[in-house]
Protein backbone atom coordinates (compact mmCIF):
# COMPACT_ATOMS: atom_id res chain seq x y z
CA UNK A 1 0.00 0.00 0.00
CA UNK A 2 2.53 2.52 0.61
CA UNK A 3 4.43 1.80 -2.45
CA UNK A 4 1.09 2.62 -4.16
CA UNK A 5 0.66 5.67 -2.26
CA UNK A 6 4.51 6.55 -3.16
CA UNK A 7 3.96 5.87 -7.20
CA UNK A 8 0.63 8.49 -7.06
CA UNK A 9 2.68 11.00 -4.97
CA UNK A 10 5.23 10.72 -7.77
CA UNK A 11 3.34 10.76 -10.68
CA UNK A 12 1.63 13.94 -9.31
CA UNK A 13 5.06 15.34 -8.76
CA UNK A 14 5.64 14.50 -12.31
CA UNK A 15 2.38 16.68 -13.79
CA UNK A 16 3.27 19.40 -11.86
CA UNK A 17 7.12 19.66 -13.11
CA UNK A 18 5.88 18.97 -16.56
CA UNK A 19 3.41 21.15 -15.91
CA UNK A 20 5.73 23.98 -15.18
CA UNK A 21 8.76 23.10 -17.60
CA UNK A 22 6.36 23.62 -20.44
CA UNK A 23 5.37 27.27 -20.82
CA UNK A 24 2.08 28.27 -21.83
CA UNK A 25 1.41 30.39 -24.82
CA UNK A 26 0.65 34.22 -24.23
CA UNK A 27 -2.89 35.04 -25.07
CA UNK A 28 -3.39 38.36 -27.32
CA UNK A 29 -7.21 39.71 -27.51
CA UNK A 30 -7.93 41.70 -30.49
CA UNK A 31 -11.23 43.40 -31.61
CA UNK A 32 -11.38 44.18 -34.85
CA UNK A 33 -13.96 45.22 -38.04
CA UNK A 34 -15.10 41.75 -39.32
CA UNK A 35 -12.67 40.25 -42.26
CA UNK A 36 -10.31 43.26 -41.94
CA UNK A 37 -6.71 41.48 -41.36
CA UNK A 38 -6.16 38.40 -43.68
CA UNK A 39 -5.36 35.11 -41.81
CA UNK A 40 -1.88 34.49 -42.41
CA UNK A 41 -0.67 37.74 -40.88
CA UNK A 42 -2.14 36.61 -37.74
CA UNK A 43 -1.03 33.58 -38.44
CA UNK A 44 2.85 34.59 -39.32
CA UNK A 45 2.70 36.56 -35.68
CA UNK A 46 1.62 33.72 -33.69
CA UNK A 47 4.43 31.46 -34.94
CA UNK A 48 6.85 34.36 -34.61
CA UNK A 49 6.31 35.30 -31.29
CA UNK A 50 4.92 31.66 -30.38
CA UNK A 51 1.39 32.94 -28.71
CA UNK A 52 -2.52 32.61 -29.61
CA UNK A 53 -4.23 35.39 -30.98
CA UNK A 54 -7.89 35.66 -30.36
CA UNK A 55 -9.46 37.94 -32.45
CA UNK A 56 -13.38 39.10 -31.99
CA UNK A 57 -14.87 41.11 -34.28
CA UNK A 58 -17.75 44.67 -34.80
CA UNK A 59 -20.42 45.92 -37.09
CA UNK A 60 -19.74 49.13 -36.19
CA UNK A 61 -18.08 51.84 -34.11
CA UNK A 62 -21.01 52.24 -31.43
CA UNK A 63 -20.92 48.87 -31.18
CA UNK A 64 -17.41 48.13 -30.45
CA UNK A 65 -17.73 51.54 -28.31
CA UNK A 66 -20.44 50.07 -26.03
CA UNK A 67 -18.88 46.79 -25.16
CA UNK A 68 -15.66 48.44 -24.35
CA UNK A 69 -17.30 51.42 -22.03
CA UNK A 70 -19.05 48.28 -20.84
CA UNK A 71 -15.83 46.77 -19.27
CA UNK A 72 -16.38 43.69 -21.86
CA UNK A 73 -14.09 41.08 -24.10
CA UNK A 74 -11.28 41.81 -21.61
CA UNK A 75 -8.98 43.13 -25.17
CA UNK A 76 -5.86 44.30 -25.44
CA UNK A 77 -6.04 46.11 -29.03
CA UNK A 78 -9.04 47.70 -30.67
CA UNK A 79 -9.45 49.05 -34.05
CA UNK A 80 -11.69 52.18 -33.56
CA UNK A 81 -12.02 54.57 -36.44
CA UNK A 82 -10.48 58.64 -35.37
CA UNK A 83 -13.95 60.08 -34.07
CA UNK A 84 -14.10 57.56 -31.46
CA UNK A 85 -10.31 57.32 -30.98
CA UNK A 86 -10.66 61.02 -29.50
CA UNK A 87 -13.98 59.73 -27.62
CA UNK A 88 -11.96 56.87 -26.04
CA UNK A 89 -9.05 59.50 -25.47
CA UNK A 90 -11.29 61.69 -23.16
CA UNK A 91 -12.99 58.40 -21.66
CA UNK A 92 -9.82 57.42 -20.43
CA UNK A 93 -10.15 53.86 -21.77
CA UNK A 94 -6.83 53.98 -23.84
CA UNK A 95 -3.06 53.65 -23.01
CA UNK A 96 -0.63 56.40 -24.08
CA UNK A 97 1.64 54.81 -26.36
CA UNK A 98 5.41 54.45 -26.31
CA UNK A 99 6.57 54.81 -29.92
CA UNK A 100 10.14 53.39 -29.43
CA UNK A 101 8.53 50.19 -29.25
CA UNK A 102 6.86 50.15 -32.68
CA UNK A 103 10.27 50.95 -34.97
CA UNK A 104 8.23 50.74 -37.87
CA UNK A 105 5.73 54.05 -37.56
CA UNK A 106 8.48 55.12 -39.69
CA UNK A 107 6.54 53.75 -42.73
CA UNK A 108 3.61 55.52 -42.26
CA UNK A 109 2.75 58.32 -44.81
CA UNK A 110 3.44 61.51 -43.37
CA UNK A 111 0.52 63.12 -45.40
CA UNK A 112 -2.05 60.91 -43.92
CA UNK A 113 -0.03 61.29 -40.61
CA UNK A 114 -0.91 64.90 -40.78
CA UNK A 115 -4.76 64.83 -40.95
CA UNK A 116 -4.97 62.43 -37.59
CA UNK A 117 -6.79 65.20 -36.11
CA UNK A 118 -8.16 63.49 -33.46
CA UNK A 119 -4.36 62.49 -32.41
CA UNK A 120 -2.19 65.00 -33.62
CA UNK A 121 0.70 64.13 -31.93
CA UNK A 122 -0.17 59.58 -31.79
CA UNK A 123 -0.18 59.88 -28.66
CA UNK A 124 -2.61 56.81 -28.67
CA UNK A 125 -3.39 55.60 -31.92
CA UNK A 126 -1.42 54.20 -34.99
CA UNK A 127 -3.32 54.15 -38.34
CA UNK A 128 -3.70 51.15 -40.11
CA UNK A 129 -5.99 51.54 -42.83
CA UNK A 130 -7.72 55.05 -44.62
CA UNK A 131 -10.75 55.27 -46.92
CA UNK A 132 -14.29 55.82 -47.43
CA UNK A 133 -17.41 54.22 -47.36
CA UNK A 134 -19.44 54.58 -50.85
CA UNK A 135 -21.98 52.87 -53.02
CA UNK A 136 -21.77 49.90 -54.91
CA UNK A 137 -24.32 48.84 -57.59
CA UNK A 138 -24.93 45.14 -59.50
CA UNK A 139 -24.75 46.13 -63.20
CA UNK A 140 -26.78 43.03 -64.14
CA UNK A 141 -30.00 44.79 -62.43
CA UNK A 142 -29.51 48.32 -62.57
CA UNK A 143 -28.16 50.13 -65.64
CA UNK A 144 -28.83 53.77 -65.88
CA UNK A 145 -27.75 55.99 -62.73
CA UNK A 146 -25.73 58.58 -61.51
CA UNK A 147 -22.99 58.40 -59.19
CA UNK A 148 -24.89 60.11 -56.46
CA UNK A 149 -26.30 59.46 -53.52
CA UNK A 150 -29.58 60.42 -55.64
CA UNK A 151 -29.88 56.63 -55.84
CA UNK A 152 -31.54 56.70 -53.00
CA UNK A 153 -34.55 58.33 -53.65
CA UNK A 154 -35.29 56.40 -56.74
CA UNK A 155 -38.70 54.81 -56.60
CA UNK A 156 -37.68 52.04 -59.54
CA UNK A 157 -35.22 50.51 -57.12
CA UNK A 158 -37.41 50.06 -54.33
CA UNK A 159 -36.86 46.63 -51.91
CA UNK A 160 -33.37 46.23 -53.49
CA UNK A 161 -31.59 48.93 -51.78
CA UNK A 162 -29.51 49.01 -48.16
CA UNK A 163 -27.75 51.47 -46.06
CA UNK A 164 -25.13 51.08 -43.69
CA UNK A 165 -26.75 50.98 -40.12
CA UNK A 166 -23.93 53.04 -39.07
CA UNK A 167 -25.60 56.56 -37.67
CA UNK A 168 -22.65 59.11 -38.85
CA UNK A 169 -21.89 57.39 -41.98
CA UNK A 170 -25.27 57.86 -43.09
CA UNK A 171 -26.33 61.15 -41.82
CA UNK A 172 -22.40 61.56 -43.55
CA UNK A 173 -24.02 61.02 -46.52
CA UNK A 174 -27.17 63.01 -46.58
CA UNK A 175 -25.39 66.18 -45.12
CA UNK A 176 -22.88 65.95 -48.12
CA UNK A 177 -25.44 65.59 -50.65
CA UNK A 178 -27.08 68.48 -49.30
CA UNK A 179 -24.05 70.42 -48.92
CA UNK A 180 -23.32 70.57 -45.92
CA UNK A 181 -20.08 69.06 -43.67
CA UNK A 182 -20.28 65.69 -41.93
CA UNK A 183 -19.42 67.32 -38.43
CA UNK A 184 -22.34 70.08 -38.50
CA UNK A 185 -23.67 70.74 -35.13
CA UNK A 186 -26.56 73.15 -36.51
CA UNK A 187 -29.58 71.13 -35.95
CA UNK A 188 -31.48 72.68 -38.31
CA UNK A 189 -28.90 71.07 -41.31
CA UNK A 190 -29.47 67.59 -39.55
CA UNK A 191 -32.86 68.11 -39.25
CA UNK A 192 -33.07 68.42 -43.05
CA UNK A 193 -30.93 65.25 -43.33
CA UNK A 194 -33.08 63.43 -41.56
CA UNK A 195 -35.93 64.24 -43.61
CA UNK A 196 -33.74 63.21 -46.51
CA UNK A 197 -32.83 59.80 -45.14
CA UNK A 198 -36.45 58.92 -43.86
CA UNK A 199 -37.15 59.54 -47.78
CA UNK A 200 -34.53 57.49 -48.52
CA UNK A 201 -35.78 54.70 -46.22
CA UNK A 202 -38.70 54.12 -47.93
CA UNK A 203 -36.80 52.94 -50.72
CA UNK A 204 -34.46 50.56 -48.83
CA UNK A 205 -34.95 47.28 -47.42
CA UNK A 206 -33.00 47.80 -44.28
CA UNK A 207 -30.44 49.42 -42.25
CA UNK A 208 -27.55 46.79 -42.76
CA UNK A 209 -23.64 46.38 -41.91
CA UNK A 210 -23.53 43.09 -41.68
CA UNK A 211 -25.33 41.22 -44.87
CA UNK A 212 -24.93 43.84 -47.50
CA UNK A 213 -21.50 42.40 -49.16
CA UNK A 214 -23.71 39.21 -49.28
CA UNK A 215 -26.53 40.33 -50.50
CA UNK A 216 -25.77 42.28 -53.59
CA UNK A 217 -23.04 39.59 -54.88
CA UNK A 218 -26.08 36.68 -54.42
CA UNK A 219 -28.47 39.38 -56.77
CA UNK A 220 -31.03 40.20 -53.25
CA UNK A 221 -29.70 43.59 -53.05
CA UNK A 222 -29.21 45.74 -56.16
CA UNK A 223 -27.64 48.72 -54.81
CA UNK A 224 -25.75 48.88 -51.24
CA UNK A 225 -24.10 51.58 -49.17
CA UNK A 226 -20.84 50.10 -47.68
CA UNK A 227 -17.39 49.14 -47.70
CA UNK A 228 -15.53 47.86 -50.82
CA UNK A 229 -13.26 46.19 -49.30
CA UNK A 230 -16.04 43.86 -48.15
CA UNK A 231 -18.15 43.56 -50.95
CA UNK A 232 -14.90 42.46 -53.39
CA UNK A 233 -13.95 39.88 -50.99
CA UNK A 234 -16.85 37.99 -51.97
CA UNK A 235 -17.19 38.17 -55.43
CA UNK A 236 -16.19 35.22 -57.69
CA UNK A 237 -13.10 35.60 -59.32
CA UNK A 238 -14.39 36.78 -63.12
CA UNK A 239 -17.19 38.61 -62.12
CA UNK A 240 -15.57 42.17 -60.92
CA UNK A 241 -16.97 44.08 -63.57
CA UNK A 242 -20.39 43.40 -63.16
CA UNK A 243 -20.25 45.26 -59.99
CA UNK A 244 -19.70 49.63 -59.68
CA UNK A 245 -18.39 50.38 -56.24
CA UNK A 246 -18.24 54.62 -56.57
CA UNK A 247 -17.24 57.29 -53.90
CA UNK A 248 -20.92 59.68 -54.78
CA UNK A 249 -19.43 63.23 -56.80
CA UNK A 250 -21.27 64.75 -53.33
CA UNK A 251 -18.50 63.39 -51.57
CA UNK A 252 -19.28 61.32 -48.15
CA UNK A 253 -17.26 60.32 -45.27
CA UNK A 254 -13.25 59.98 -44.92
CA UNK A 255 -12.18 57.31 -42.03
CA UNK A 256 -8.71 56.67 -40.70
CA UNK A 257 -9.15 53.27 -38.82
CA UNK A 258 -6.34 52.75 -35.92
CA UNK A 259 -4.89 50.20 -33.69
CA UNK A 260 -4.95 51.48 -30.22
CA UNK A 261 -4.06 49.68 -26.80
CA UNK A 262 -6.58 49.36 -24.09
CA UNK A 263 -5.54 51.12 -20.77
CA UNK A 264 -6.04 47.72 -18.71
CA UNK A 265 -4.60 45.58 -21.14
CA UNK A 266 -3.01 42.36 -19.70
CA UNK A 267 -0.66 41.54 -22.76
CA UNK A 268 1.11 45.01 -23.21
CA UNK A 269 4.27 43.87 -24.51
CA UNK A 270 2.63 41.55 -26.89
CA UNK A 271 0.26 44.05 -28.03
CA UNK A 272 3.40 46.21 -29.18
CA UNK A 273 4.63 43.80 -31.18
CA UNK A 274 1.48 42.95 -32.77
CA UNK A 275 1.59 46.63 -34.30
CA UNK A 276 4.76 46.96 -34.93
CA UNK A 277 3.81 43.39 -36.93
CA UNK A 278 0.81 45.16 -39.03
CA UNK A 279 3.20 47.81 -39.95
CA UNK A 280 6.50 45.38 -41.22
CA UNK A 281 5.92 46.79 -44.71
CA UNK A 282 5.19 43.03 -46.82
CA UNK A 283 2.87 42.58 -43.87
CA UNK A 284 1.30 46.02 -44.58
CA UNK A 285 1.08 45.22 -48.32
CA UNK A 286 -0.73 42.08 -47.72
CA UNK A 287 -3.11 43.57 -45.67
CA UNK A 288 -3.97 46.21 -48.33
CA UNK A 289 -3.93 43.22 -51.38
CA UNK A 290 -6.41 41.92 -49.17
CA UNK A 291 -8.65 44.23 -48.55
CA UNK A 292 -8.19 46.35 -52.47
CA UNK A 293 -7.68 49.62 -50.52
CA UNK A 294 -4.75 52.36 -50.72
CA UNK A 295 -2.03 51.85 -48.20
CA UNK A 296 -1.26 54.29 -45.81
CA UNK A 297 2.16 52.16 -45.60
CA UNK A 298 4.57 54.25 -48.15
CA UNK A 299 7.06 51.01 -47.84
CA UNK A 300 4.42 48.56 -48.55
CA UNK A 301 3.70 50.01 -52.05
CA UNK A 302 6.33 48.91 -52.84
CA UNK A 303 4.89 45.60 -52.36
CA UNK A 304 1.53 45.77 -52.97
CA UNK A 305 0.23 43.58 -56.93
CA UNK A 306 -3.61 44.14 -56.35
CA UNK A 307 -5.21 47.31 -57.89
CA UNK A 308 -7.30 49.01 -55.26
CA UNK A 309 -10.96 49.71 -55.47
CA UNK A 310 -10.11 53.39 -55.15
CA UNK A 311 -7.26 55.70 -55.25
CA UNK A 312 -6.42 58.83 -52.68
CA UNK A 313 -7.72 61.02 -55.09
CA UNK A 314 -11.17 59.65 -55.62
CA UNK A 315 -11.61 60.50 -51.92
CA UNK A 316 -10.78 64.58 -52.62
CA UNK A 317 -14.40 65.53 -51.80
CA UNK A 318 -14.49 63.29 -48.55
CA UNK A 319 -14.39 64.42 -44.84
CA UNK A 320 -12.96 63.24 -41.94
CA UNK A 321 -15.83 62.29 -39.26
CA UNK A 322 -15.07 63.84 -36.31
CA UNK A 323 -15.86 63.79 -32.59
CA UNK A 324 -18.23 66.39 -32.13
CA UNK A 325 -18.93 66.13 -28.87
CA UNK A 326 -22.16 67.02 -26.91
CA UNK A 327 -23.83 67.53 -30.41
CA UNK A 328 -23.57 63.96 -31.03
CA UNK A 329 -27.55 64.43 -29.08
CA UNK A 330 -28.72 65.85 -31.89
CA UNK A 331 -27.48 62.86 -34.18
CA UNK A 332 -28.65 60.29 -31.55
CA UNK A 333 -32.12 61.69 -31.12
CA UNK A 334 -32.55 62.02 -34.96
CA UNK A 335 -30.93 58.38 -35.74
CA UNK A 336 -33.58 57.17 -33.35
CA UNK A 337 -36.76 58.91 -35.03
CA UNK A 338 -35.45 57.35 -38.17
CA UNK A 339 -35.19 53.74 -37.26
CA UNK A 340 -38.01 53.55 -34.95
Amino acid sequence: MKKFWIAVVLIAVFIVVTFVAIPRKKVLYIYNWEEYIPDEVIKSFEEKYNCKVIYDSFASNEEMYAKIKAGGGGYDIVFPSGDHVSIMKKEGLLLKLDLSKIPNFKYLDKNILEKTTYDPNHEYSVPYMMGSTGICVSKKFVKNYEHSWSIFLDTKLKGKMTLLDDMREVFGGALKYLGYSVNTTNPKEIEEAKQLILKWRENIVKFDASSYANGIVNGEYWVVHGYGEDIFQRIPEGSEDDFDFFIPKEGGTLWIDNMVILKDAKHVDLAYKFINHILEPKNAALIADFLALPSPNVEARKYTTEEPIYTIEDLKNCEFINDIGEAIELYNKAWQEIIM
